[in-house]
């Protein structure tokens, strides 16, 4: 596998459009940020404010391009709005494996599909276009709605990192892992589709 992050990688379906994340997508991204201060509550990194939001985006762009993190802004067809974000990170092309994750909505959005629609994207281009045979995801222990999610879209329960993470209010996180390999996808993409 080998990861082109100096691609303009481009997704989209009916319901989802996903772009290369730019510094300046913190513009568009603010409402939806701003509007709730726990939205990242799980999250190292909080997003609530407009500076934290500028530095969320700028590290993104910066962690491009050091090819450490592919980060995404999603748009939202049907709304025709900005939602949030979503990366490709931990990649490791030697092993042929990334995780999705970052990924962040404001609450207008969630429990909407536009989740699905997002991880098919990018589970199908993981797996179809770069030939992965593993694709990960991990979420906070607590974060209940994440976990459904993962799981919704065929997620492998594999196991927990105890005090992975330290969160950006002094508390350490556990760290649920999920996976998906190549041979389960074709199944797990017939169930997305169907």
């Amino acid at each position: 596998m080998q990861f082109p992050f100096e691609k303009e990688i481009v997704l989209e379906d009916a319901v989802a459009l996903l772009r290369p994340a730019r510094a300046e997508d913190a513009t568009a991204l603010l409402d939806v940020a701003i509007r709730d201060k726990d939205l990242l509550q799980y999250s190292p990194k909080p997003i609530h404010t407009p500076e934290l939001l500028r530095a969320y985006m700028d590290r993104a762009v910066a962690m491009r391009k050091r090819h450490e993190r592919y980060t995404f802004t999603v748009f939202d067809k049907r709304r025709n709005a900005f939602a949030g974000s979503t990366s490709f990170l931990n990649i490791s092309d030697p092993d042929d494996r990334l995780e999705i994750g970052a990924t962040w909505y404001g609450k207008e959005f969630q429990r909407t599909g536009l989740n699905r629609h997002c991880k098919y994207l990018l589970m199908d281009f993981a797996f179809g276009e770069l030939g992965a045979e593993r694709v990960e995801f991990r979420t906070d222990e607590r974060n209940q709605a994440s976990r459904r999610a993962i799981e919704g879209i065929g997620g492998r329960f594999e196991g927990m990192l105890r005090h992975h993470m330290l969160m950006h209010d002094g508390f350490r996180r556990n760290t649920v892992c999920y996976g998906m390999l190549r041979p389960e996808w074709e199944e797990v993409k017939w169930n997305l589709l169907h």
